[in-house]
């Protein structure tokens, strides 16, 4: 149904943004997904957001525990219209569930600390991968780090101690976005996940477009 669905909603969207649809959709992943735990300042977890649509990483996960999270729109650059982010608050212990929920769903927890032995690497690229980042001056809480499966660190050589947190997510996905782009692994989103992803999208960029699509899948549903 959902392929009628999207045909169907194609015919309100132009071609050039149909082929654009199609391409970027191909290229996306779930296989990795960025986690941040109360990030404070809006134009770092805004650029953050921009960096993972540029490296078609689906799914940003916020922990927002005690620090609220809003789109500085100038800096994510329109980045939130296409990306998903769950967001996961209040004061029952968020961040164990957040990285609870990734587990269950296959991932693997790497957190980043300029303290860890092993550099980014070194990262197994054999499971999904959640990755992990904290504020800006205390980084990752020790709740968090209790419940990661990895700690990495990125190779520097400065008297620096660490990377903006914008410029540590940009440079990881870029690692590991090149080394799964070099592996046999069935990394980007399957045929259905690319389909309801293209209705989302659709949704999103046409005029009432979830009335759109309420009223095409109630024709739809009315012939069958």
């Amino acid at each position: 149904m959902n392929n009628k669905v999207l045909s169907q909603l194609y015919e309100f969207v132009s071609p050039s943004k149909r082929d654009l649809l199609e391409h970027i959709s191909s290229e996306r992943t779930k296989y990795l997904t960025v986690v941040l735990e109360d990030i404070v300042k809006e134009f770092n977890s805004s650029a953050v957001l921009r960096s993972c649509d540029c490296f078609g990483v689906q799914e940003l996960n916020i922990i927002a525990e005690n620090q609220e999270f809003e789109v500085q729109r100038d800096i994510a650059k329109g980045s939130s219209n296409w990306v998903d982010v769950r967001n996961y608050s209040g004061n029952d212990s968020p961040g164990t569930k957040c990285l609870s929920d990734l587990k269950s769903k296959g991932y693997k927890v790497i957190a980043t600390s300029p303290h860890a032995e092993k550099t980014i690497d070194e990262i197994d690229i054999n499971q999904p991968i959640a990755l992990v980042f904290g504020t800006e001056r205390d980084g990752i809480s020790e709740n968090i780090i209790s419940h990661t499966d990895e700690l990495v660190k990125i190779p520097m050589y400065g008297f620096t101690e660490s990377f903006n947190i914008s410029v540590s997510v940009a440079l990881i996905l870029n690692q590991l976005r090149n080394r799964l782009e070099a592996s046999d692994l069935e990394w980007k989103l399957t045929e259905e996940e690319q389909t309801n992803l293209k209705i989302q999208w659709c949704t999103g960029i046409i005029r009432n477009g979830k009335e759109v699509e309420a009223e095409i899948r109630r024709r739809i549903l009315e012939k069958e």
